[in-house]
């Protein structure tokens, strides 16, 4: 039985054209610089983005965390939202290895309000940290695939400009932002310094993300990176997919999109269920189960029976996350198994 896996846009599996690819990739020592396909990737990501330089990284993880060590100095305090992927599912890198404090504030839907980072900002004080660093997330996981609008990031940007703080950007998904928002993924990095994001998401590259910034940021994130244990040697058999991610797996993201909103509008019309489908931005679809009455790990483990994955989201939520792997038609028998499903719990 093929399963519908929903559990994240992770799971997706390599294009025929990025196997072959991997093939004929022009290949030599990425420590040395000496990896063609590597450099073609790392200046298509820095173009594609509008920045200087770009740094292939293995993981979004490590490079939101070369971000902050490269921003930042050890004792500093960096503000971010607190329900963030850098602070709740980084494993505390910032503090342990960046040697950093967080100074999480509340957001909402995603977004930081200017006027919260001003009063977290640290003012200079023998007792207080320097404030280092502002990080943002669009889309935000957490919100549900919100995205972040400009305007948010212009007002920040330009507060972080007049006092000397930099921002960066965990951009993971910062191509589903763009096409939600109908512009280039440049007109979100120009209120940025740095920006990471994923090749292995919804662009479907197997491994793979990509840092960008300034030339001179870039040059110490290199450093960073090596220490890290990124440094990698032919590493263009894993370069070479990510450029296919970039140049051809973008426009294709409205269809997740369009698949969210039809399995979204499809499972909130179920009795019991709910969806805030004003939230429903992007491809991840947050799905409150709670007036059923049934635990979600019981709903995750009958659903799995039935040939489809997701991911419990807190005690009342599921998270289910579209990607090129799944089609419409396996998100239509997604509403059916869970409404036959929800429709026979009732009836005993």
């Amino acid at each position: 039985m093929k399963m519908i896996d929903l559990r994240s846009d992770t799971v997706t599996l390599p294009s025929e054209k990025m196997l072959q690819a991997i093939q004929v990739a022009q290949l030599g020592d990425d420590v040395y610089g000496d990896d063609v396909t590597t450099n073609e990737l790392e200046a298509l990501a820095a173009n594609i983005t509008g920045k200087e330089a770009g740094l292939f990284v293995p993981t979004g993880t490590m490079g939101n965390l070369i971000a902050v060590m490269t921003h930042t100095k050890p004792g500093q305090e960096i503000i971010l939202e607190e329900s963030c992927h850098i602070y709740l599912f980084e494993v505390g890198g910032i503090a342990r290895i960046a040697g950093v404090q967080a100074r999480p504030i509340q957001g909402s839907d995603g977004k930081i309000c200017c006027e919260k980072i001003q009063k977290a900002m640290r003012t200079e004080n023998i007792h207080f940290p320097e404030t280092g660093l502002i990080c943002l997330e669009n889309t935000h996981n957490m919100a549900g695939g919100t995205v972040v609008p400009l305007e948010n990031m212009k007002e920040i940007y330009e507060l972080g400009q007049s006092i000397g703080v930099p921002i960066h950007l965990d951009g993971a998904r910062v191509f589903n932002a763009a096409t939600h928002l109908g512009v280039q993924v440049k007109e979100i990095a120009q209120y940025v310094d740095s920006m990471m994001f994923c090749l292995s998401k919804g662009l479907g590259a197997p491994i793979g993300s990509m840092l960008v910034g300034s030339n001179t940021f870039i040059s110490q994130a290199r450093k960073y990176r090596k220490m890290l244990g990124g440094g990698m040697r032919q590493v263009g058999v894993i370069a070479a997919p990510g450029r296919i991610a970039i140049e051809e797996m973008v426009e294709r993201l409205e269809l997740d999109h369009k698949n969210a909103k039809k399995l979204a509008e499809g499972l909130n019309s179920i009795k019991g269920v709910s969806v805030e489908l004003s939230k429903v931005h992007t491809n991840i679809v947050n799905v409150d189960f709670s007036e059923t009455g049934l635990a979600c790990t019981d709903i995750v483990e009958s659903l799995k029976k039935k040939g489809i994955l997701a991911n419990v989201r807190g005690q009342q939520e599921i998270r289910f996350v579209t990607h090129k792997d799944v089609t419409t038609e396996e998100i239509s028998n997604t509403i059916k198994v869970i409404k036959e499903m929800i429709k026979a719990i009732s009836i005993q």
